[in-house]
């Protein structure tokens, strides 16, 4: 069986992909800080094999000591979707708190380098295999308060594509997938906890799934060898940019 290594999989997008790259044949590595819900994700895809890693991104001795625990095949993974991250605060430059931007940088950010660092040598050793980084629109297009989050979105769209430079003597593609207002825990955890402004966010609308998402990335790492999805956007039926939305 193929190999799919995804990070930030105990929610959201990392589930829904680690569900549906399961069911498009994989055997799956997953990696996220709450283990019960890694548990939880085994089982809804049993009998399909997975090996669970409790790390969080932005410890990367503790990345290279998980990864280092794996199987040697496992180490080499067929797929990579580096998924974890998120974004903490909506506040102006001037208001913002840097806690929120020390955790946004270090996990959207080293937390992706921490990773592919750690599996690179196994992935390029092979000579294939696919990194899917997950970015946002937010990546593409600056909104007022987004300012930290937009710049560390940013900032995995041009990782993305000097990546895919400095691999393609390898056989390792990179791509990137950018999704605009999904609802997930995205909210909760951007307002800590706040559930009815998080609610608002996708009030009015019908905001895209997870499982769309995952769709599209099982359909961006499955192509043959010849064909490399550089980069999708993918954005709700009723938005037209970030921030731009319709609501009845």
């Amino acid at each position: 069986m193929k190999t799919a290594f995804i990070t930030g999989a105990s929610s959201g997008i990392g589930r829904a992909t680690a569900v549906a790259l399961a069911g498009a044949g994989f055997q799956l590595v997953v990696a996220g800080r709450r283990r019960e819900r890694l548990e939880e994700l085994a089982a809804q895809v049993a009998p399909v094999p997975v090996h669970i890693l409790e790390f969080d991104v932005r410890d990367r001795a503790a990345v290279q000591a998980a990864v280092a625990t794996l199987p040697a095949e496992l180490q080499a993974p067929d797929v990579l979707v580096n998924n974890a991250g998120g974004a903490h605060g909506l506040a102006p430059i001037q208001g913002g708190d840097p806690a929120d931007w020390d955790q946004m940088l270090d996990a959207n950010v080293r937390g992706l380098l921490n990773v592919t660092h750690a599996l690179l040598p196994g992935m390029t050793a092979r000579q294939t295999g696919f990194i899917l980084n997950v970015g946002s629109v937010a990546g593409q297009e600056a909104y007022a308060n987004g300012n930290v989050y937009c710049a560390s979105k940013a900032a995995v769209g041009m990782l993305t594509k000097t990546m895919r430079l400095d691999l393609l003597p390898t056989g390792v593609r990179v791509a990137e997938v950018n999704p605009g207002a999904v609802e997930t825990e995205f909210s909760q955890v951007r307002f800590k906890g706040d559930e009815a402004r998080a609610a608002k966010v996708y009030e009015g609308f019908e905001p895209l799934r997870p499982e769309d998402i995952a769709e599209i990335i099982v359909f961006m790492v499955t192509r043959p060898p010849h064909v490399t999805i550089a980069e999708v956007l993918v954005l709700a039926g009723a938005q037209g940019a970030a921030t731009t939305i319709v609501r009845k």
